[in-house]
């Protein structure tokens, strides 16, 4: 595999494997015994310059792999926090290429895994060939697509296997054992990855306390993994150290999102990135 001129991949060498930054996150912290922590953030909120200080921040602060949110203007799966996050990136002029501009300065400056993650329909729009390219030219290690369901997903697949990147599948407390099977397969067959396994149907937001329903849902999702013993990480609600050291005991990551949108809405005026630093190391303890 080629890496592209003037990349991020360039100077790691023609082997280098992006998706394998996060098999190797997930295996370095099994040894520590710990969970991995990912946090997520809009892409351009509240402004560009600010997002890369804000990753780098929480990098610093203990986050393991970082997903980079790109705002799209019908997210379905959002919240009204992050919605409100990406009309204000969109009215901004935050595009595609804005995300990964971000995401190579990110890349320069930290060794954190960074995934990508927004709907299809702009990346169709970029071009599936043009953005695996150019994600793995700007240091990302996967892509997370909410509304692509493992059964429609060859074509992103197939190309961004070809470049390196794993391809993470959302599964909700509502799939049929032969979605997660498949979705196991598809991530087994990857570079690398992880399941996303979404603690609740519906969208995101941050909750005061974890569905009652959660760990067997882990469990039913561990049963129809075993066979490809792939890490799985818990998304949707996470908001506290409590909730990270429960969804841990049981998942290997946990993601939190609304809650660092709501952290960097309310001191967007007072250094939005000091702020989740100390979230962050608050979410570590």
């Amino acid at each position: 595999m080629d890496a592209i001129p003037g990349s991020v991949v360039e100077e790691q060498g023609n082997q280098y494997i992006p998706a394998q930054k996060i098999t190797r996150t997930f295996e370095r912290a099994r040894q520590e015994g710990r969970g991995v922590l990912i946090p997520y953030f809009m892409c351009g909120y509240p402004d560009a310059a600010s997002t890369v200080e804000i990753v780098l921040a929480a990098a610093e602060g203990g986050a393991d792999i970082i997903e980079l949110g790109m705002p799209f203007s019908d997210p379905l799966a959002d919240g009204a926090t992050i919605q409100h996050a990406g009309h204000i990136a969109l009215q901004n002029g935050m595009s595609i290429q804005g995300c990964m501009n971000i995401a190579r300065e990110v890349a320069s400056k930290s060794d954190v895994a960074l995934l990508l993650m927004g709907y299809y329909n702009p990346v169709l729009a970029y071009g599936l060939e043009r953005f695996c390219a150019t994600a793995r030219a700007n240091g990302i290690s996967g892509l997370i697509i909410p509304d692509l369901p493992a059964e429609e997903a060859d074509p992103l697949q197939e190309i961004a296997y070809r470049h390196g990147l794993a391809l993470i599948f959302l599964v909700p407390p509502t799939a049929p054992d032969e979605r997660i099977s498949m979705a196991a397969r598809r991530t087994a067959a990857g570079p690398g990855g992880f399941i996303y396994c979404v603690s609740l149907s519906g969208v995101t937001g941050s909750r005061q306390q974890l569905p009652a329903h959660l760990q067997n849902f882990i469990q039913r999702i561990r049963a129809a993994t075993q066979e490809q013993r792939l890490p799985l990480a818990v998304g949707f609600g996470l908001s506290t150290p409590e909730h990270i050291a429960t969804v841990t005991s049981y998942a290997e990551g946990a993601v939190v999102g609304s809650a660092l949108v709501k952290i960097i809405d309310q001191h967007k005026d007072d250094n939005p990135a000091d702020a989740v630093r100390e979230y962050i190391r608050y979410l570590r303890q």
